[in-house]
Parts: structure tokens; sequence; C-alpha cells
């Protein structure tokens, strides 16, 4: 009798482990979503055991819509009151904050690299051409002629925290750069509430860090691009294995128009002023950070394929997925090696 009681007694410590390890896995994971710069965010955070024995979460969304609107606050050009609203309205007291410093810096040195193919002084064509928040206007060459004199990145600095320009009609638009941004600033706010394992996505651009568990990373999509794909998700190219990296997707298939039978992208050319045309119907970046893979994905939809292949081959802290059209129409693609080990098969 008394190996029985023993037996039961053990087959029941048993249970309870594995139904307490089961619980532990279940509420380890804290899952926040919400909506942010006309989009929605999704956040996955795997919790210290700390936290959860101590029986709280380690951050609230409360706090990263707080995170985001003091992000707004300095960036969006939807916002009146934010900094970039006033610097482009030459409010003469506006100073910049460290957000948008980081965010003016980094798109400088894409510029650079670029050779001038990523420009954020490119808001009055963005606003001509239907894709600012101003609307569009009747677009011509000589409209396009008179506000190319308003662009360049060599035309506006960053003088302590203060922006000059040569002229006051620049406008700065740093939406190709600041969603990437964004998610950098949540990731560094979970890094500081002391976050080790964490996906956080925002509009599809996304940074991992750590691993869901043991031997898992973390799974991502890379959605197809087809003129239906407007749900991100909805449609994948490709499913990537992520750790420790962030990946950011540009591509014209869905903020476009079509008039007259001609489709017009967002991706605006710095050079001509016009929507950037080539084969390329979307890039998808790896980097470091979710600021360098959002504008170098903007800057290659302007440079085009063959282009961006050369720049990305030459860095070893870029890589990329190209999905363009043939001569024909057929969808292709071409990807660089260290892209190619994070595909899963």
């Amino acid at each position: 009798m008394r190996k029985v009681i023993l037996s039961a007694a053990i087959l029941l410590l048993i249970v309870s482990a594995v139904f307490l390890r089961f619980r532990y896995r279940q509420a380890a994971f804290l899952r926040l979503a919400g909506f942010t710069q006309g989009t929605t965010y999704h956040i996955v955070v795997k919790q210290p055991l700390r936290v959860l024995l101590a029986g709280r979460q380690l951050v609230t969304g409360v706090e990263i819509d707080s995170v985001l609107h003091r992000f707004d606050l300095s960036l969006s050009a939807y916002v009146p009151e934010s900094v970039i609203s006033r610097i482009n309205r030459n409010d003469p007291d506006v100073r910049t904050d460290s957000l948008f410093n980081v965010c003016f810096r980094t798109a400088r040195r894409i510029w650079q690299e670029s050779d001038g193919a990523f420009d954020i002084t490119v808001g009055p064509l963005v606003d001509a051409w239907g894709f600012g928040p101003e609307g569009p206007i009747p677009v011509d060459s000589a409209v396009i002629d008179s506000l190319l004199q308003f662009v360049g990145m060599e035309k506006v600095h960053l003088v302590g925290n203060r922006v000059v320009k040569e002229d006051p009609r620049i406008r700065l638009d740093v939406n190709a750069i600041a969603q990437g941004w964004s998610v950098d600033v949540v990731a560094d706010y979970l890094e500081k509430k002391g976050a080790r394992h964490y996906l956080v996505e925002i509009g599809g651009e996304l940074k991992a860090r750590g691993r869901k568990g043991p031997g898992d990373p973390w799974k991502v999509g890379v959605d197809r691009p087809v003129d239906s794909n407007l749900v991100p998700g909805a449609q994948l190219q490709t499913v990537l294995q992520l750790h420790d990296k962030a990946l950011a997707t540009s591509g014209n298939y869905r903020k476009y128009y079509i008039k007259e039978g001609v489709k017009y992208g967002h991706e605006i050319d710095p050079h001509t002023g016009y929507p950037a045309r080539n084969r390329l119907l979307s890039v998808t970046v790896l980097a470091d950070s979710c600021i360098l893979a959002d504008g170098y994905a903007t800057a290659f939809m302007v440079m085009g394929l063959e282009k961006s292949k050369a720049f990305v081959e030459s860095r070893d802290n870029l890589d990329a997925f190209f999905v363009y059209s043939d001569e024909q129409g057929n969808f292709r693609t071409s990807y660089t090696q260290g892209f190619e080990r994070l595909i899963l098969k």
C-alpha cells in the first residue's frame, strides 16, 4: 500500500510539474496590440520569471501607446503640433528633440550612401503626387521642375536642436524611415523594462530579439507584392526565422493610384521628381536596426534592382530580398546569402 501511495504521489508531482510548466509557458508570453500611425502594432514579449512570480506583467498597452504618442509628437506630419509639422511651418520657436535628431542624422547618412536616392526633403513632391497630408495638386513637368528646387538634403541642416533651411519652402517627409524608427523606439523601451526576448511589429516593419523558445526562433512573413494584398500577412511571399535582427519592406503594391491607365507609386525619385519606375516590386531589408532597414528599403526601390544588389553585396551589415518582374511580367526573386539562410524551406 505504501508503494502504491508513493507512486501515486510521484505521479501527481509529475503531472503538477507538467501542468505548471504549461501554465508558465502560456503566461510567459505577453501579447499587446493597438493602432498607431494609421496602421496597427503587435508586440509579443517573453516575460522574465521574476515578473510572473511577482504577479504582474512587464509592460502595458497604455505604456506602449504613450511611447508611440510621444513619437508622433516628434515625427508625425499628421499631428499639427509635432516637431516636424512645426518645422515645415517654419515656426521660429520650434526645437528638435532626440527622436527627431536620430531620424534626421540617419536619413542624412542613407542619403549620402545612396547618392541621393533616399531624401526626406521630398515632402513637396510627395504632396504633389497625392501621397501626403495636403492631398494632390495638378502635376505637370513645370510643376515638378518648380518643386525640385526645394529638394536635396544639402539644402537643410541640423544645427544643435534647430533645423536650418536654405529656403523656407523646403518641407520634410520622414514617412519612409519613421515607422522603422518607431519599431526601434518601442524595442528600446522593452529593453529598459527588462525584456530580452520579444518581437515588435508596426505596419509590417519589425524587430526581433532573442528567441520564442529554446531552439525556436521568431517566425515572420514577407508579404507578396501584389496589388490585391492590402492586409499585412494575408498573402506571403516567404517566411523567415528571425533572431536579433530588424526587417522592413518597401513596395508599391499598397500605396498607389491609377490615373489614365498609369500606375503611380508612392516611392518618389528625388532626382527626377517623379514616382520611381523600374522592375522592382518590393524590397525587404535585414539590418541591425529597423530605422536602417526601412530607409535602405526605400532607397533601393528608387535605385532599382541592379544598383541595389551591388550596394547590398558591398555591405556586411545588410541583407536583402528582391521581388521583381521580368520582361514578360513574371514574378522573380533574388536574395543575398545571408537572407537565404533565414528562409524556412
